[in-house]
């Protein structure tokens, strides 16, 4: 993959013609395209701002599907979980990427305020079990049309142990979303029972999955508890 995010825009208005802009967007991307190998993909990131803050070019989901969708089948979005005005629904723009073919990959992290690139889960588990009951649900899990990957900014916590706590994260919320019963979400959903429906997805995101994945991973010769396992190995202390 060739993943691009683009830090341009303007900060007042009048001073860029908007609509030039995303025409010369479409051109650039359209040489880029044009050049990848058949196996290769672009995929287009999108940012609610920065640096600009009167326009960005690439603002969101639907600028970057506009503009990939315009260069063919190996074109896709990348969607970053921190890229996002406040109260976004993120799940939906997951649902509809996947419902129409075209989430390429996942940046994974947590964002308070901005893009604070923290520890995926930790300002919103229940936003990440949305997430990924949504991937589930679209075909995008073990699908390798779908890239998931960890962006984050590890400064006040170890580094190594904030990624190993992400990936835990990310196991956890998995496992939760696999148990929804999809059936009974489909059958409350259908009949208007808006409280089973809610339930059903509440009963899942409350179930504890940690002794179960501890389980499945001795079960493969790995540590049940990967963040004890580190931190009795040395390495950290080894490699500073």
């Amino acid at each position: 993959d060739l993943k691009i995010w683009l830090a341009e825009g303007s900060n007042y208005p009048g001073q860029a013609d908007l609509r030039g802009r995303q025409d010369r967007l479409h051109e650039s991307l359209q040489r880029i395209s044009d050049a990848l190998d058949p196996e290769q993909r672009l995929v287009l990131e999108y940012k609610f701002f920065e640096p600009s803050f009167y326009h960005t070019d690439v603002p969101d989901w639907g600028t970057s599907y506009v503009q990939v969708a315009a260069l063919g089948e190996r074109a896709l979005v990348c969607l970053d979980t921190g890229h996002h005005a406040p109260g976004t629904n993120i799940e939906f723009i997951v649902m509809q990427l996947l419902r129409l073919g075209k989430l390429g990959s996942f940046d994974f992290n947590s964002r308070f305020y901005a893009d604070d690139d923290l520890i995926v889960g930790a300002a919103d588990p229940f936003q990440l079990f949305r997430i990924l009951f949504e991937v589930i649900r679209g075909g995008g899990l073990n699908n390798p049309d779908v890239a998931f990957m960890l962006d984050q900014c590890h400064n006040v916590e170890k580094k190594i142990p904030g990624q190993i706590r992400s990936v835990l994260n990310v196991q956890e919320m998995t496992a939760r979303a696999l148990l929804v019963d999809q059936k009974a979400l489909a059958t409350a959903q259908a009949a208007g029972d808006v409280l089973a429906a809610n339930g059903i997805l509440m009963d899942a995101f409350y179930t504890d999955v940690r002794g179960d994945l501890a389980a499945w991973r001795e079960s493969r010769g790995l540590p049940a508890d990967p963040m004890a396992a580190y931190a009795a190995s040395g390495y950290g202390a080894s490699i500073a």
